[in-house]
């Protein structure tokens, strides 16, 4: 058995004295593993990291097995902002949510294209959104996509301002009025603003973070990044921790 793929990098686990047990995104093979001769040296570390874009050549004697990699850089993306935490940590969080919330060896071409536009982003300040965005077409592409384009009590389409987290649906500004405090706040980037902060980056990881935790990490795929199902990642758990920081900034700003 054998393919070439382009990929990308999601982890790299040590496996005896001196392999790696190299888990890829593939363009047309899905979430896939194989394992890396010499994926512990120091010449391999930073084809393995996080983000990197590969093409990779899988061979295996059956379908079934773990198989063996070569793998050729494309693209190095954590090299190319090794100066920014915030970027890095979308990065690592997108790669540990994709382990963990992906089938293993289903093609999943729209998630892949996804991750490939986020990480080809130029802007840094355009990351946040853009992962929010990204988290929702997860949650869409395996079955709990939500739905912000009307109101699930009136069926307006106008002054739509949360989300039900019982639902997964839109719940307009008067309608939700007396139990705003049970609702997440919708983010303005996705009701079309073109202005955001670090607050409302928050508030869409907060949103997104729940739906994932109580419909895909419920049941996770992967037990080396879920410990207890219902969790986040680590990586993502680090991701909001650096919003909530990030909007607490601001506000002690504001108030000196």
């Amino acid at each position: 058995m054998e393919w070439i793929d382009e990929a990308l990098v999601l982890s790299a686990r040590p496996h005896g004295e001196n392999a790696a047990v190299v888990t890829l995104l593939t363009a047309t093979h899905g979430r896939h593993a194989g394992l890396v001769s010499g994926g512990q040296g120091v010449r391999a570390q930073p084809l393995l990291q996080p983000g990197n874009v590969v093409q990779a050549k899988w061979r295996a004697r059956l379908s079934e097995h773990l198989g063996h990699y070569t793998l050729d850089l494309m693209a190095n993306h954590t090299a190319r902002w090794f100066d920014v935490p915030e970027v890095l940590s979308v990065i690592a969080s997108a790669c540990a949510v994709t382990e963990a919330s992906l089938p293993e060896r289903q093609p999943m071409p729209g998630i892949f294209a996804g991750l490939q536009a986020l990480f080809q982003l130029t802007d840094p300040d355009l990351w946040g959104v853009a992962y929010v965005k990204w988290e929702m077409e997860i949650l869409r592409a395996l079955g709990y996509g939500l739905d912000i384009s009307k109101c699930c009590v009136t069926g307006e389409t106008e002054n739509l301002a949360y989300v039900s987290p019982r639902s997964g649906r839109a719940v307009s500004l008067e309608a939700g009025r007396s139990y705003h405090d049970r609702l997440f706040p919708i983010p303005s980037f996705l009701l079309g603003s073109a202005l955001w902060d670090a607050d409302a980056v928050r508030q869409g990881l907060e949103m997104t973070g729940h739906f994932l935790s109580r419909h895909v990490f419920a049941h996770p795929h992967s037990r080396l990044l879920i410990a207890t199902p219902g969790d986040l990642p680590r990586a993502r758990q680090r991701l909001a921790e650096y919003y909530h920081a990030a909007t607490r900034a601001v506000a002690e700003v504001a108030m000196a």
